[in-house]
């Protein structure tokens, strides 16, 4: 038998294992607070710090819409790079289940066999065992 997570994992390129990182981790909750926590923090700052010390103003807030976007248009193809590679995954996850499946049902019907010879033998026996009576 094989390992499929294994061999997935060996077969991963360094740029594909970050890719993984990433996107495992940017569907986490963690980032998720993290992102909130930050845009929280930025729309405060800079609707009510001195005005002096914003340096984003309300209401366009345009360096943030920036930077979001950016965030935004960075994360979307390495989410479908981990899509993609989860995936390749599965597929392999599913080909090698199909094998154990085909594997089982070969073992199930020898032992069918094997138990219908025994069942055979059996009546042999019982039908000698009757005619000796």
């Amino acid at each position: 038998m094989r390992n499929v997570n294994v061999e997935h994992r060996e077969q991963l390129t360094k740029l594909e294992k970050l890719a993984l990182f990433i996107t495992r981790n940017v569907g986490s909750m963690g980032f998720f607070i993290i992102i909130v926590a930050w845009t929280v923090g930025w729309l405060l700052w800079n609707t009510n710090a001195p005005p002096r010390f914003r340096f984003d103003p309300f209401p366009a807030f345009v360096l943030w819409l920036f930077i979001s976007n950016m965030i935004q248009i960075m994360l979307m193809p390495l989410i479908l790079v981990g899509q993609n590679l989860s995936g390749r995954h599965a597929a392999m996850k599913a080909e090698m289940e199909f094998e154990i499946n085909k594997k089982s049902e070969q073992n199930v019907e020898e032992i069918l066999k094997k138990l219908g010879e025994q069942n055979n033998l059996i009546i042999k026996i019982l039908t000698r065992l009757e005619g000796e009576k």
